[in-house]
């Protein structure tokens, strides 16, 4: 099978904040990833892991400290003015809580046109047909056009918000956490839809999430980061069986299921993670590792390769 061709690029990415008393905090280490066109590329790790910020710098709401993020081939982190504003359009975001995501006093037939009014791209006069045409496409009834948001349930926001991203068309969606706050039926109906859109349109899709079991099943590649850096890349379908890095073995043991053995013990992780403001250099898992070698303390761990699309940072490998 022809590996799809790469529509957003991911190249040596940094970013550091800076507290008040002066010290650097990097949220993303040197992070490159590559965003497979119609595929499902999606990042998982702990709060903190420094997931969300990558994200965020991929629909610009956060700039780069250093690194490229490409475009089809162009770095958007250099645009500026009305180049920036119209690269909006391929890349868009549903966020985690659409209730704050949104303006509550705008209906929802408003909330979805917003942003083919801003780009002139329809007049006032279709908006109730516009709004129809995607609240259909995201399986709700034309009617809900007249509703606000705080009327609606969880599940119907989040519908709400799949919407309002599509409407531009975008070749890529970045969905942050998009299903945390879902009951599990609604998280599957909403799950369902995504993939179903997928398909019908060629959507890349940025997959943020907590749950690792969700992730090996909706996402053709899995990036788990640990601190702000990623310590392992691998098929989605390979995840559970023949993942190698130590984290992301742990991650996996803990995920309870209906056929798991019970007899078997539940690996925990030693000790919290180290704080973000002190790791200095080495292995950002290495107080946490059972496996933490001399090597560990000295040098950080680069990916390496070690199959077909799975690449692990690791001295261990």
């Amino acid at each position: 099978m022809l590996k799809s061709k790469p529509i957003l690029e991911i190249k040596n990415v940094t970013k550091t904040f800076k507290t008040s008393d002066g010290k650097a905090l990097t949220a993303c280490n040197d992070i490159s990833l590559e965003f497979e066109e119609g595929k499902t590329l999606g990042i998982v790790g702990e709060s903190g892991c420094g997931k969300s910020t990558l994200m965020k710098m991929i629909v610009q709401l956060e700039d780069t400290t250093s690194g490229e993020i490409l475009y089809d081939g162009e770095d958007i982190t250099k645009l500026k003015g009305e180049k920036l504003r119209q690269n909006r359009k391929h890349i868009q975001m549903v966020f985690q809580d659409p209730s704050i995501a949104f303006n509550p006093k705008m209906k929802v037939r408003d909330i979805i046109c917003e942003p083919l009014l801003n780009f002139k791209l329809i007049k006032k006069s279709q908006k109730d047909e516009v709004a129809k045409k995607y609240l259909e496409m995201v399986d709700l009834p034309g009617s809900f056009a007249n509703r606000y948001i705080h009327n609606m349930s969880g599940g119907q926001r989040q519908r709400i918000g799949i919407a309002r991203a599509l409407v531009l068309e975008p070749k890529v969606i970045i969905l942050d956490e998009s299903t945390s706050a879902l009951d599990v039926s609604v998280q599957k109906n909403i799950i369902d839809l995504i993939k179903k859109l997928q398909r019908e349109k060629n959507i890349t899709i940025g997959f943020v999430c907590h749950d690792i079991s969700l992730m090996s099943e909706i996402s053709d590649k899995v990036a788990v980061m640990y601190l702000g850096n990623l310590v392992e890349v691998i098929p989605g379908g390979k995840l559970q069986r023949e993942c190698k890095h130590p984290y992301t073995k742990t991650l996996i043991s803990s995920v309870f299921h209906l056929n798991m053995d019970y007899s078997k013990k539940i690996e925990n992780i030693k000790d919290e993670a180290a704080n973000p403001l002190d790791i200095q250099k080495g292995c950002a898992f290495k107080n946490r590792c059972k496996y933490a070698m001399d090597i560990c303390e000295s040098e950080r761990p680069k990916l390496k390769s070690v199959s077909k699309g799975h690449q692990i940072a690791c001295h261990l490998k």
